[in-house]
């Protein structure tokens, strides 16, 4: 890992991304590792485009701000890449995941040429299959995890088992359901 990694979540209001970014900052944090994971409000609403951060490193984080130029982009919904410029500043080293089903055709016209690596996954099946329900950020938590490498599928998949079991307390069913999305996500995640 580097000393920091950078990441931007671009998601719509309701969807987790806000959530997936602090349960992605406390992972980090659990396995040793210094943390920021914020998101950037405005006038948000349920349906309306939001944004949150990840700072991830090795040695203590200084920098408070948002991310102009991250590492990764993580995109929980893809209509935004029509209306949002998912690729500003992002590192060419770096990489997007992309929450989709279309194809590579699409996805490199809609990026506007942006010359790193594109990962993509279908969150929406992985959700429906696992949970009964579309809660995409659980399955792009487990893929920014496995595309960045900011910790091993087993510290991840450890941590987030007490996360669940914790923040779940009182549903405990969805806690297979959550760790079988993770499971599944992780191995499904895929280079366009």
């Amino acid at each position: 890992m580097n000393d920091l990694i950078e990441i931007r979540w671009h998601g719509r209001g309701g969807q987790g991304a806000k959530t997936a970014s602090l349960l992605l900052a406390d992972a980090a944090f659990n396995t040793g590792k210094y943390i920021q994971g914020f998101p950037e409000y405005g006038p948000e609403r349920m349906g309306a485009p939001i944004t949150a951060y990840n700072r991830i490193s090795t040695k203590p984080i200084t920098i408070h701000s948002n991310i102009y130029e991250p590492d990764y982009v993580v995109v929980v919904d893809d209509t935004l890449l029509e209306s949002v410029d998912v690729t500003a500043g992002l590192k060419k080293t770096g990489a997007i995941v992309i929450n989709t089903t279309k194809d590579s055709e699409y996805l490199k016209k809609q990026l506007k040429g942006y010359e790193g690596k594109i990962y993509k996954i279908d969150a929406r099946k992985i959700s429906m299959e696992t949970l009964g329900k579309y809660f995409p950020n659980t399955p792009m938590l487990a893929a920014i995890v496995k595309v960045s490498k900011v910790m091993t599928d087993e510290e991840f998949l450890n941590d987030m088992q007490g996360s669940f079991k914790h923040k779940f307390a009182k549903k405990p069913e969805v806690i297979d359901g959550n760790m079988k999305a993770l499971e599944m996500a992780l191995k499904e995640v895929e280079e366009v």
